[in-house]
């Protein structure tokens, strides 16, 4: 089994700071560039379907690369981003300047790590433990993804941000997930 993991395509909330969490964003003009330009690489490669946060952003680009590569396109609410509670919309100095340097540790109504490995497991087992599909791409959002990155990979730590439109690649080898590729925006280039 193959799997491709991608960060959606960017919006204007990215290029302001704000934090994103579980508003409905849409991608704007450099985004829609951008998953069109995913799209045209990964069309001569073999993907059965394309699971997707059921986010504006999200869905945007899978829409785009399902449409691209004709593969069965399904929105799944687990694939969504980290609920941000009170601090979306909001950019770090918006924050300080509203609760204080410690903003970090006050309860502002912000999805637990424990609920978002909830959701990432959930969708784990069900799609991919399954092995209902040969080669999946899963189109959502960066901590999300960061998550599911933990939950494949336990042992490995990923260092570098997931990009806007990046793609993540890893191969089931012998009962565990081994990364190809990781991070790549060579198509935005």
């Amino acid at each position: 089994m193959n799997l491709g993991l991608i960060r959606h395509g960017s919006t204007a909330w990215n290029k302001e700071g704000r934090a994103q969490g579980s508003s409905d964003i849409p991608l704007d003009e450099e985004g829609l560039r951008g998953a069109r330009l995913l799209a045209e690489r990964l069309r001569n490669e073999e993907w059965d379907v394309t699971y997707s946060s059921d986010l504006m952003r999200a869905k945007q680009t899978a829409e785009i690369i399902a449409e691209k590569l004709q593969v069965q396109l399904i929105f799944d609410p687990k694939l969504r981003e980290t609920g941000g509670g009170m601090i979306e919309g909001t950019t770090e100095l918006e924050r300080i300047s509203k609760w204080g340097e410690n903003w970090r540790e006050l309860d502002l109504g912000i999805e637990t790590i424990e609920s978002v490995k909830a959701r990432t497991q959930a969708f784990k087992k069900e799609k991919l433990d399954r092995g209902a599909h040969h080669n999946i791409l899963i189109v959502s959002h960066g901590a999300l993804l960061n998550n599911l990155l933990a939950e494949l990979t336990p042992q490995s730590l990923f260092q570098q941000s997931l990009k806007n439109t990046s793609l993540t690649i890893f191969s089931s080898v012998d009962s565990s997930w081994k990364c190809s590729l990781y991070n790549c925006t060579k198509h935005l280039t």
